[in-house]
């Protein structure tokens, strides 16, 4: 009892302190530290900055627009990984932070590829392009303002004292379909032509055919028991916040491998917030495989079926024309958590199950059930400009010179 106080008051010493010294980065430390050597040093024409705030290593949004512009343009492409949600301490991200002042007062153009308070607060120098990809298809699940006052987002009044969506020249979507959902997330129903419908840059793997020929041996590789085996991919979303983020554990396992490990494997793939997921037991490593080191690209190209909750790679699978069904033995709470931009039940283009039994049940009649014009009409409506072409159009949007 004596343990949980102090850490109490620990946590509430701590809070003021972290949100009087954020305000004082964002409010004056990184703008002037940008000002300063915006004053003394001209734009670079020829780097480009990729730059993502919560992780280290180079993610997925990145993946194809990197190598373009470095290879195919010629520029001077460099990535930038903050790696706040790594356990660095607060100081280290401050000196990071101030490092980045230095490379992005002299970029040409920058890409980000999620919410970015590091770039809003700064006094942008008219030459720089911002370009916000995006790190998700469609518009599933809420975010920025639109979770304000919700449980999972701020207030209102804290989301717009420290924007994290100033700043931008170009937001990308995957159909003209979703535009209003990012305007309204992103607070730019003032600027509505930034948001356009160029199609995602990592979406357009999946149609090259040496990728697809590709995946297939890449997961084989990682997971030999899937060889000869239809593949059933369980890809949820985090609960909770993304800083302590937790991953669903609700999907029964056993039950699962008791009916399908004839015809099946299982492959999970929790979202890359989750760094403790739920064991798989232990009787079942036969059958079920964790596997965070295979990319969601390559999973998702070699998926004969793929099971999700709220996760926006459901918009990608789509591409393919296979099943889905989503596990949402949640979605009530869930909904009154973080929200969604359409309808769950009227969107979702399978079946919304609540239990593992009626996961199965779906799984063993795959055949007679599975309908794939929904899929399609899914497709159309959320996907219609992801194809293939996507990387060059945005790099000539914010490129046009090269």
């Amino acid at each position: 009892m004596a343990v949980s106080l102090a850490k109490r008051i620990k946590q509430a010493i701590k809070k003021p302190i972290r949100f009087l010294a954020k305000d004082w980065a964002l409010g004056f430390a990184f703008p002037r530290a940008y000002s300063k050597v915006a004053r003394n040093k001209p734009v670079d024409p020829n780097k480009v900055l990729f730059i993502d705030v919560k992780e280290s290593q180079m993610p997925d949004a990145f993946s194809v627009i990197y190598p373009y512009v470095r290879d195919e343009l010629g520029m001077d492409a460099r990535f930038i990984g903050l790696g706040q949600h790594q356990g660095i301490s607060w100081i280290t991200y401050y000196k990071k932070c101030l490092a980045l002042m230095e490379e992005l007062a002299t970029a040409r153009a920058v890409f980000l590829c999620d919410a970015c308070d590091i770039v809003s607060c700064v006094p942008l120098r008219p030459e720089t392009k911002v370009a916000q990809l995006w790190h998700a298809c469609g518009a599933f699940k809420k975010w920025g303002v639109s979770t304000a006052n919700l449980k999972f987002g701020g207030t209102r009044k804290e989301i717009e004292r420290h924007p994290f969506y100033k700043n931008l020249s170009l937001v990308t979507v995957s159909s003209p379909e979703v535009a209003w959902a990012y305007r309204e997330a992103m607070m730019l129903e003032d600027t509505p032509e930034v948001v356009q419908a160029l199609g995602v840059s990592r979406t357009d793997v999946f149609f090259d055919e040496d990728f697809l020929n590709d995946a297939r041996n890449s997961v084989e590789q990682a997971v030999p028991q899937a060889a000869a085996k239809k593949i059933l991919l369980y890809a949820p979303t985090f609960r909770g916040h993304a800083s302590e983020a937790e991953g669903p554990d609700k999907l029964d396992i056993r039950a699962m491998k008791s009916r399908l490990a004839g015809e099946w494997v299982l492959l999970i793939k929790h979202h890359p917030f989750v760094k403790h997921p739920p064991a798989i037991p232990h009787d079942c490593c036969d059958f079920a495989f964790m596997v965070p080191d295979v990319p969601t690209d390559k999973l998702l190209c070699t998926a004969d079926a793929c099971i999700s909750d709220y996760s926006s790679i459901v918009f990608e699978y789509s591409l393919f024309n296979k099943p889905m069904v989503f596990f949402a033995y949640d979605l009530d709470d869930y909904d009154d958590w973080r929200g969604f931009y359409y309808d769950y039940d009227e969107m979702t283009p399978g079946p919304v199950v609540k239990t593992t039994e009626e996961l199965i049940d779906y799984l063993v009649h795959l055949g007679e059930r599975f309908e794939v014009i929904q899929i399609a009409a899914f497709r159309d409506k959320f996907m219609n400009a992801c194809d293939g072409n996507a990387t060059e159009r945005i790099c000539g949007q914010i490129l046009s010179e090269y």
